[in-house]
Protein backbone atom coordinates (compact mmCIF):
# COMPACT_ATOMS: atom_id res chain seq x y z
CA UNK A 1 0.00 0.00 0.00
CA UNK A 2 3.21 2.15 0.09
CA UNK A 3 2.34 5.77 -1.90
CA UNK A 4 -1.59 4.67 -1.95
CA UNK A 5 -3.42 7.91 -0.19
CA UNK A 6 -5.54 6.81 3.20
CA UNK A 7 -9.01 7.46 2.25
CA UNK A 8 -11.25 8.44 5.73
CA UNK A 9 -15.01 8.47 4.69
CA UNK A 10 -16.53 10.40 8.34
CA UNK A 11 -20.07 10.05 8.41
CA UNK A 12 -22.47 11.58 10.73
CA UNK A 13 -25.12 8.89 12.55
CA UNK A 14 -28.52 9.51 10.60
CA UNK A 15 -31.46 11.93 12.13
CA UNK A 16 -32.65 10.36 15.87
CA UNK A 17 -36.52 10.29 17.15
CA UNK A 18 -37.35 13.62 18.54
CA UNK A 19 -34.48 15.06 16.86
CA UNK A 20 -37.46 18.02 15.90
CA UNK A 21 -36.97 18.84 19.67
CA UNK A 22 -33.09 19.88 19.22
CA UNK A 23 -32.29 18.42 22.51
CA UNK A 24 -28.43 17.76 23.73
CA UNK A 25 -28.21 13.78 23.26
CA UNK A 26 -24.52 13.02 24.22
CA UNK A 27 -24.44 9.73 25.85
CA UNK A 28 -28.10 9.46 25.56
CA UNK A 29 -28.93 6.14 23.78
CA UNK A 30 -31.48 7.19 21.25
CA UNK A 31 -32.77 5.42 18.29
CA UNK A 32 -32.78 6.17 14.38
CA UNK A 33 -35.99 7.88 13.49
CA UNK A 34 -37.42 6.49 9.99
CA UNK A 35 -36.01 9.91 8.65
CA UNK A 36 -32.66 8.87 9.39
CA UNK A 37 -33.00 4.89 8.47
CA UNK A 38 -33.51 6.89 4.50
CA UNK A 39 -30.76 9.20 4.98
CA UNK A 40 -28.04 6.47 5.85
CA UNK A 41 -29.44 4.06 3.07
CA UNK A 42 -29.08 6.89 0.64
CA UNK A 43 -25.46 7.06 1.95
CA UNK A 44 -24.76 3.57 1.72
CA UNK A 45 -25.66 3.98 -2.03
CA UNK A 46 -24.00 6.77 -2.66
CA UNK A 47 -20.91 4.51 -1.60
CA UNK A 48 -21.90 1.47 -2.78
CA UNK A 49 -18.94 1.16 -5.64
CA UNK A 50 -16.07 2.40 -3.39
CA UNK A 51 -13.66 -0.16 -1.67
CA UNK A 52 -14.13 -0.35 1.60
CA UNK A 53 -11.44 -1.90 3.50
CA UNK A 54 -13.31 -1.82 6.87
CA UNK A 55 -16.32 -0.15 8.69
CA UNK A 56 -16.13 1.74 12.11
CA UNK A 57 -18.73 2.90 14.72
CA UNK A 58 -19.38 4.54 18.01
CA UNK A 59 -21.51 2.01 20.40
CA UNK A 60 -23.84 4.24 20.55
CA UNK A 61 -27.54 2.87 19.10
CA UNK A 62 -27.99 5.35 16.49
CA UNK A 63 -24.75 5.32 14.96
CA UNK A 64 -24.31 1.76 15.32
CA UNK A 65 -27.31 1.11 13.47
CA UNK A 66 -26.11 4.04 10.82
CA UNK A 67 -22.91 1.74 10.08
CA UNK A 68 -25.12 -1.28 9.76
CA UNK A 69 -26.85 0.00 7.00
CA UNK A 70 -24.05 2.02 5.21
CA UNK A 71 -22.06 -1.65 5.42
CA UNK A 72 -24.69 -3.62 3.80
CA UNK A 73 -24.06 -2.99 0.08
CA UNK A 74 -20.18 -3.80 1.37
CA UNK A 75 -21.27 -7.21 3.37
CA UNK A 76 -19.81 -5.71 6.11
CA UNK A 77 -20.45 -5.26 9.75
CA UNK A 78 -18.83 -2.38 11.71
CA UNK A 79 -16.26 -2.53 14.13
CA UNK A 80 -17.28 -0.92 17.45
CA UNK A 81 -15.23 1.76 18.81
CA UNK A 82 -16.77 3.05 22.10
CA UNK A 83 -14.28 6.20 22.25
CA UNK A 84 -15.89 7.78 19.14
CA UNK A 85 -18.84 8.12 21.24
CA UNK A 86 -20.33 11.58 21.29
CA UNK A 87 -19.60 13.93 23.88
CA UNK A 88 -20.57 13.21 27.45
CA UNK A 89 -22.99 16.43 27.85
CA UNK A 90 -23.95 15.89 31.71
CA UNK A 91 -26.75 17.12 33.82
CA UNK A 92 -27.08 18.87 30.21
CA UNK A 93 -27.80 15.45 28.29
CA UNK A 94 -31.99 15.51 27.10
CA UNK A 95 -32.40 19.29 27.67
CA UNK A 96 -33.03 21.94 25.06
CA UNK A 97 -30.95 25.06 25.08
CA UNK A 98 -33.78 26.88 26.26
CA UNK A 99 -34.19 25.02 29.25
CA UNK A 100 -30.65 25.31 29.78
CA UNK A 101 -30.45 28.94 29.44
CA UNK A 102 -33.73 28.76 32.27
CA UNK A 103 -31.66 26.57 34.85
CA UNK A 104 -27.95 27.96 34.50
CA UNK A 105 -27.99 30.99 32.45
CA UNK A 106 -24.37 31.49 33.52
CA UNK A 107 -22.84 28.42 32.80
CA UNK A 108 -24.70 28.63 29.10
CA UNK A 109 -23.43 31.74 28.40
CA UNK A 110 -19.88 30.64 29.11
CA UNK A 111 -20.26 27.45 27.23
CA UNK A 112 -20.93 29.34 24.39
CA UNK A 113 -18.45 32.00 24.67
CA UNK A 114 -15.92 28.95 25.12
CA UNK A 115 -17.01 26.05 23.06
CA UNK A 116 -13.65 24.73 22.34
CA UNK A 117 -12.68 24.80 26.34
CA UNK A 118 -15.57 24.85 28.83
CA UNK A 119 -16.59 21.49 29.89
CA UNK A 120 -20.56 20.49 30.03
CA UNK A 121 -21.09 20.58 33.55
CA UNK A 122 -20.56 17.17 34.94
CA UNK A 123 -19.43 16.09 31.44
CA UNK A 124 -16.84 16.73 29.10
CA UNK A 125 -15.02 19.27 27.65
CA UNK A 126 -13.80 19.32 23.54
CA UNK A 127 -10.20 18.61 24.80
CA UNK A 128 -11.86 15.61 27.05
CA UNK A 129 -13.77 14.33 23.89
CA UNK A 130 -10.16 14.54 21.55
CA UNK A 131 -8.36 12.84 24.54
CA UNK A 132 -9.94 9.76 23.64
CA UNK A 133 -11.32 9.96 20.01
CA UNK A 134 -7.76 10.95 18.44
CA UNK A 135 -5.84 7.94 19.55
CA UNK A 136 -8.81 5.56 18.67
CA UNK A 137 -9.06 7.39 14.81
CA UNK A 138 -4.90 7.24 14.62
CA UNK A 139 -5.19 3.64 15.43
CA UNK A 140 -8.32 3.26 12.76
CA UNK A 141 -5.17 5.39 9.89
CA UNK A 142 -2.45 3.23 10.59
CA UNK A 143 -4.32 -0.32 10.80
CA UNK A 144 -5.61 1.17 7.34
CA UNK A 145 -2.63 3.17 5.23
CA UNK A 146 -3.08 3.34 2.03
CA UNK A 147 -6.74 1.98 1.93
CA UNK A 148 -10.31 3.79 2.32
CA UNK A 149 -12.59 3.07 5.44
CA UNK A 150 -15.73 4.24 6.45
CA UNK A 151 -16.60 5.56 10.48
CA UNK A 152 -19.92 6.51 11.88
CA UNK A 153 -19.86 8.45 14.92
CA UNK A 154 -21.46 11.62 16.04
CA UNK A 155 -21.24 15.86 15.55
CA UNK A 156 -19.38 16.05 18.28
CA UNK A 157 -16.31 13.48 17.79
CA UNK A 158 -16.20 14.16 13.76
CA UNK A 159 -16.06 18.43 14.41
CA UNK A 160 -12.87 17.79 16.53
CA UNK A 161 -11.56 14.94 14.65
CA UNK A 162 -11.82 17.37 11.51
CA UNK A 163 -10.20 20.43 13.42
CA UNK A 164 -7.12 18.20 14.22
CA UNK A 165 -6.50 16.91 10.58
CA UNK A 166 -6.43 20.06 9.54
CA UNK A 167 -4.79 21.98 11.84
CA UNK A 168 -7.74 24.23 13.13
CA UNK A 169 -8.30 25.65 16.90
CA UNK A 170 -10.60 23.83 18.94
CA UNK A 171 -12.56 27.24 18.92
CA UNK A 172 -13.65 26.60 15.34
CA UNK A 173 -15.44 23.44 16.19
CA UNK A 174 -19.14 24.93 14.84
CA UNK A 175 -17.78 26.36 11.25
CA UNK A 176 -18.02 22.89 10.04
CA UNK A 177 -20.87 21.70 9.46
CA UNK A 178 -22.20 18.09 10.21
CA UNK A 179 -25.69 17.32 9.41
CA UNK A 180 -27.45 14.20 10.09
CA UNK A 181 -26.12 11.25 7.96
CA UNK A 182 -23.71 13.98 6.09
CA UNK A 183 -20.39 12.66 4.69
CA UNK A 184 -16.95 14.26 4.79
CA UNK A 185 -13.83 12.67 3.31
CA UNK A 186 -10.34 13.26 4.26
CA UNK A 187 -7.32 12.28 2.04
CA UNK A 188 -4.23 11.06 4.22
CA UNK A 189 -1.01 11.53 2.50
CA UNK A 190 2.77 12.12 3.26
CA UNK A 191 2.25 16.02 3.72
CA UNK A 192 -0.71 15.41 6.21
CA UNK A 193 -4.99 15.78 5.89
CA UNK A 194 -6.47 17.23 2.83
CA UNK A 195 -10.58 17.68 3.47
CA UNK A 196 -11.96 16.68 -0.16
CA UNK A 197 -16.01 16.91 1.24
CA UNK A 198 -16.99 18.53 3.62
CA UNK A 199 -20.58 17.81 5.47
CA UNK A 200 -22.58 16.67 2.45
CA UNK A 201 -25.61 15.05 2.23
CA UNK A 202 -27.17 12.29 -0.38
CA UNK A 203 -30.36 12.58 -2.04
CA UNK A 204 -33.27 11.10 -0.33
Amino acid sequence: MAGRATLIYLLRHGAVQGAETRRFIGHLDVPLSPVGERQCAAQAARLREVHLAALYSSDLARARHSAEIIGLPHGLAPTIVPALREMDMGRWDGLTAGEILAREPGAFAEWMSRIGEFPFPEGESVPDLLARAAPAFDAIVEAHAGEAVAIVAHGGPNRALLCRALGLPLSRLLALGQDYGALSVLEGGAEGWALRRLNETAML
